[in-house]
C-alpha cells in the first residue's frame, strides 16, 4: 500500500521492517483509512492540531518503584504509535507525543496531566498504571474535558466519560480468578494480601465480599505493606501460622520481588502452596524470576504465550523493537490498543474533538487485538475474556483456563460495593 502525498516520507529500513512483521494487522482494526480534512473541520476545541499533525501525550512511570511495571506499557503505547503514523497516522496527521514521567508519585501525575491538557492541548493521553495515579489525575480530566486511555486491570467502581479502560475490571478478573480457585483447586480458605493503596485495598474488599457471602468461603487473614516494601518475614509466619487453601495477591511494582523470594526461602512454593496473584504479569515475572514463582497462578486477559495470529505478529514486532529478551504483559498488551482505538474512534468520528470521539468509541470492535477480539462497551470498558496462567521455571507462563466467551465488563456489579 503507498501513503497518500500528503502524508508521506520515506520509510526507513526499521519502518519497513515493522511493517513487514505486522502483516494486516492494523489494517483489520480499521474500517478504512481516511483522507486528510481541513483542520478546522476536525478540530474546533482548539486541540494541539494541525494540517500534518496531531499532538498525544504519554504518561507513566519511567522511575520509581512503578517503574517494573510500567516500562512496558510506555513500549506498546509508542510502538503502536509508530506503526500508525507509518501507515499514514490519523485523519492524514502523523502523531506527536509527547512524553512525561509520573514518577511513581501521584501528585506528580496529577501535576503532568495539567501540563499536558492545558499546556500541550494533547489530543488525547496514553497512561497510568495504579488506580490511585489515576484517581490524581481523573478530577483534572474531567474539568479540562481530556481523553484518557488507562490500561490496568482494576477494581471497577467507576465509569467516566473521560477514560477508555483497556485493562480488566473486577467482575473479568477477581470473580473470574476466585472462582477458579474453588472449582478447580478446591479452595475454601484464602489469605488476602496486598500493596496498601487504592487498588489493592477495594479489590479485596470486592474478593472478601464474593468468598464470604457468593462462595460461602473464608478469609483467614489480610495484610497490607506500602508500596516498595521489602520485608515480609512477619507476612510468612502468619501464612505458615493460618494454613490457607489459596494466597490471593495484589502486591505490585518492585515490592514483588522480595515478596516471591521471602515465599520461596521460606519453603512456601508452588508445589505446597496454591497462590493467585492479579497483579503479576510477564514484565513483573523478569525481575522476580522464573525460580521463584514457578508453579504459582496468575489471573489476567492477556498473556504472551497466547497462539493466535494477531498476537503472534505482535510479539514479533515487539521484540524486533526493543530486543529478542523484551517480554510483554497484560498490561503492555492493553496499552498497545489504546492508540488503535483512539485511532478508530478519531476516523469513525472523522474529529479529534473529545466529545465526538468518546461519542464514537461505543461498539468499536478490534479484530486485531493481541488477547484476540476485543469491544469497547457503551460504559468505556472492554469485552474481553479471561484467563488462569501458571509460571513456569523459564518466566513465561501457561494458560491453563480461559474463559469461554467474552466477558461483559460491569464495573458496578451488585453487591459488592
Amino acid at each position: 500500500m503507498k501513503p497518500t502525498d500528503n502524508t508521506a516520507d520515506t520509510y526507513s529500513p526499521q519502518r519497513r521492517q515493522i511493517l513487514q512483521v505486522m502483516g494486516a494487522l492494523p489494517l483489520l482494526a480499521m474500517p478504512g483509512l481516511s483522507f486528510a480534512q481541513a483542520t478546522a473541520q476536525v478540530n474546533t476545541t482548539k486541540l494541539a492540531v494541525t494540517d500534518k499533525e496531531v499532538t498525544v501525550g504519554q504518561l507513566h512511570s519511567s522511575t520509581g518503584t512503578m517503574a517494573i511495571s510500567e516500562t512496558g506499557s510506555i513500549q506498546a503505547e509508542q510502538l503502536a504509535i509508530e506503526q500508525i503514523n507509518a501507515l499514514g497516522g490519523v485523519l492524514g496527521r502523523k502523531i506527536r507525543l509527547i512524553k512525561e514521567d509520573g514518577a511513581s508519585d501521584w501528585p506528580t501525575f496529577a501535576e503532568k496531566a495539567r501540563k499536558l491538557l492545558i499546556n500541550d492541548h494533547c489530543a488525547a493521553i496514553f497512561g497510568c498504571w495504579t488506580s490511585a495515579s489515576r484517581k490524581a489525575v481523573l478530577p483534572i480530566f474531567e474539568k479540562e474535558n481530556g481523553l484518557l486511555y488507562y490500561p490496568t486491570f482494576y477494581e471497577g467502581l467507576e465509569q467516566s466519560k473521560n477514560v477508555i479502560y483497556t485493562g480488566q475490571e473486577a467482575t473479568q478478573q477477581i470473580l473470574y480468578g476466585l472462582d477458579w480457585a474453588q472449582k478447580e483447586k478446591n479452595a475454601k480458605s484464602f489469605f488476602l494480601i496486598g500493596s496498601d493503596y487504592i487498588w489493592p485495598r477495594t479489590s479485596m474488599k470486592i474478593a472478601r465480599k464474593h468468598i464470604e457471602n457468593f462462595q460461602k468461603g473464608k478469609v483467614v487473614g489480610e495484610e497490607y505493606y506500602p508500596l516498595g516494601s521489602t520485608n515480609f518475614g512477619s507476612l510468612v509466619n502468619k501464612i505458615k501460622l493460618q494454613k490457607p487453601d489459596c494466597l490471593f495477591v495484589a502486591v505490585v511494582g518492585g515490592s514483588n520481588v522480595a515478596f516471591y523470594k521471602a515465599l520461596k526461602a521460606a519453603g512456601i512454593t508452588g508445589v505446597k502452596q496454591l497462590l493467585l496473584t492479579i497483579s503479576v504479569t510477564e514484565d513483573e515475572l523478569t525481575g522476580v524470576g522464573g525460580e521463584n514463582f514457578n508453579g504459582f497462578y496468575a489471573s489476567m486477559k492477556y498473556f504472551q504465550s497466547l497462539e493466535n495470529e494477531n498476537n503472534k505478529k505482535f510479539v514479533a514486532a515487539f521484540k524486533a523493537k526493543y530486543g529478542p529478551k523484551a517480554v510483554i504483559g497484560d498490561v503492555t498488551q492493553a496499552s498497545y490498543l489504546g492508540p488503535w482505538l483512539w485511532k478508530a474512534a478519531v476516523e469513525k468520528a472523522r474529529s479529534f474533538d473529545v466529545d465526538k470521539v468518546v461519542a464514537a468509541s461505543a461498539n468499536i470492535e478490534l479484530t486485531s487485538a493481541p488477547e484476540g477480539y476485543v469491544k469497547v462497551d457503551p460504559n468505556h470498558h472492554l469485552w474481553s475474556k479471561s484467563r488462569i496462567a501458571v509460571g513456569l521455571p523459564d518466566a513465561s507462563f501457561k494458560v491453563v483456563s480461559e474463559s469461554p466467551n467474552l466477558i461483559k465488563p460491569d464495573p458496578f456489579p451488585k453487591g459488592y460495593q
